[in-house]
């Protein structure tokens, strides 16, 4: 799994380079050991390579051309048969052979693909989740030292949440989870990112964003979040804490838990509010 991690990082194009290069090597090496010796199941390897990264196409690219390499090199040993429908057959059931492992391998990734995007977000509300959260976090507050950008982290409670669930149920209590990120996500830019963190706290990440444009988007937010409660007759509000920096000495979790300590702030004012902090620039 290592290894397959080590060859999604690279390029599309290196990935076709490799997988081209390997079924040049393999049937070179095909031709040199003669007849005797069959080196068909070495073809897979370069399919596997170009069916997993380069797709649904590269893998069957990488089947012809291994069917094609392999019946060519039979050519050049100039191995005798009877007839040429035995050149043929023995052609297309390589092709058949190789073409079914690449559309398997296809299949297969596709999978993967699905699993490693399911477990990265909330299953009920279709947000992040708390692990892929923390981790596009870390890669923004990289980001952030590098390039000097300020960046928001905002931490959401809804306030009076169990009552709903007490009063309604649980099916209205995720119906209402859901329509809180549906309301978020209709208001924030592509390059943010929402998430549940669990129960009835969600957190938000605002890219390049300084307290000034933080308090634009949030207070967008918590209005539509109050309107769309009152319009369904659930008498749930907002809390949240607003933190605005560009750390780059401070974890993950503490500048989370930062956040959650803003958001516990406006809960002792009321509820209903937002508690802003912005780090002093340097």
């Amino acid at each position: 799994m290592r290894l397959i991690s080590l060859m999604e990082a690279w390029p599309k194009s290196v990935a076709v380079l490799v997988g081209a290069l390997l079924v040049a090597v393999i049937g070179v090496l095909d031709y040199l050991t003669g007849y005797q010796l069959t080196f068909s199941a070495f073809y897979l390897f370069p399919i596997f390579i170009l069916a997993w990264l380069g797709g649904q196409w590269g893998g069957l690219g990488g089947a012809v051309a291994s069917a094609g390499v392999r019946t060519f090199v039979d050519l050049l040993g100039d191995r005798a048969f009877p007839s040429a429908l035995y050149w043929v057959w023995n052609t297309g059931m390589r092709l058949v052979m190789f073409v079914v492992v690449a559309q398997l391998i296809f299949i297969i990734k596709q999978y993967v693909d699905q699993e490693r995007a399911l477990a990265r977000i909330d299953h009920l509300t279709g947000a992040a989740n708390k692990r892929s959260f923390e981790e596009m976090v870390k890669a923004e507050v990289d980001r952030s030292h590098r390039y000097m950008r300020r960046f928001t982290l905002a931490y959401f409670d809804l306030d009076n949440f169990k009552a709903v669930n007490d009063s309604f149920g649980h099916a209205a209590g995720d119906e209402l989870l859901q329509v809180v990120v549906s309301i978020i996500r209709a208001h924030i830019r592509v390059t943010d990112v929402v998430a549940r963190l669990g129960g009835d706290e969600f957190a938000l990440l605002l890219p390049e964003t300084d307290e000034t444009a933080a308090r634009g988007a949030i207070t967008k937010i918590q209005s539509h979040i109050l309107r769309e409660m009152k319009a369904r007759a659930w008498q749930v509000t907002v809390s949240i804490g607003c933190l605005t920096c560009s750390k780059a000495e401070v974890k993950t979790e503490e500048l989370i838990q930062q956040a959650d300590d803003l958001m516990y702030a406006a809960k002792l004012k009321g509820k209903n509010t937002v508690q802003y902090f912005e780090e002093p620039r340097r």
